[in-house]
């Protein structure tokens, strides 16, 4: 999954996030807990859903909906990207995990960037990697598929950095958006999700081509469920959907 969070105030939810962290680390119920500790670089330095404790966990699903955030997603399916794999294979070609993400960003970005007079995109270090010309390709390349498809190509100013969760807010929001909906896609559980879901504005489920074959869009006329979701085992032999 790759997942972009929308945020029309970032300096607001940058604070909100530092004030609840802060009032975390000062209750006595979370005193010795090795992930309050800052040489453990967990829950003290930034927020992060897989490592968090249920109880900071909980916390930060009941703030998150009152920062106004917009999630969009585009969802690979590994079963899906095997196949391509080796289909590339066959041929001499590599299926690169980066090629995957930048292809997934190029979707992502494409009808969302003439949305702003100026856009400020920070992306996850992956790795060891910033990649900063790699996905400044696949925003020029978002650009010129949205010119494409309308006819007209919009060139709003749009900076672009690598950073880390610890800095910046944002890439601690789409983690708790994104983990939501792995548990729901991977491992049946909507509790999570139901939380957030009416923040997710477009998710792309590329791979599931029961009804079309550009894949399943899940927006507010569509909204995902656990019921819809094409289970993660869920490709016959071809790599298609069953």
């Amino acid at each position: 999954m790759v997942g972009v969070a929308r945020l029309n105030d970032l300096h607001q939810a940058h604070e909100k996030l530092n004030l609840l962290r802060a009032t975390l680390l000062g209750d006595p119920y979370f005193k010795g807990v090795p992930s309050f500790q800052a040489t453990a670089k967990k829950t003290a330095l930034y927020f992060h859903a897989k490592d968090d404790l249920p109880e900071v966990r909980r916390e930060v699903l009941k703030l998150l909906p009152e920062l106004g955030i917009r999630v969009h997603v585009a969802i690979r399916r590994k079963e899906a990207l095997v196949r391509e794999a080796q289909a590339l294979f066959h041929y001499g070609r590599k299926l690169r995990s980066q090629d995957v993400y930048d292809d997934l960003t190029r979707r992502l970005f494409q009808n969302l960037l003439h949305k702003a007079d100026q856009n400020e995109i920070v992306f996850a270090w992956r790795g060891k990697e910033a990649r900063k010309d790699a996905l400044a390709q696949a925003i020029r390349a978002a650009k010129q598929n949205f010119a494409a498809r309308w006819g007209k190509f919009h060139d709003k100013p749009t900076t672009i950095q690598s950073g880390y969760p610890s800095d910046h807010a944002g890439l601690q929001i789409v983690d708790y958006y994104l983990w939501t909906l792995q548990r729901l896609v991977e491992l049946g559980e909507d509790r999570f999700f139901n939380l957030l879901a009416s923040d997710f504005k477009v998710i792309m489920d590329l791979d599931d081509v029961r009804k079309k074959p550009y894949g399943e869009w899940y927006t507010k006329s569509n909204p995902l469920t656990l019921k819809k979701i094409m289970p993660s085992n869920k490709l016959d032999s071809s790599g298609l959907a069953t």
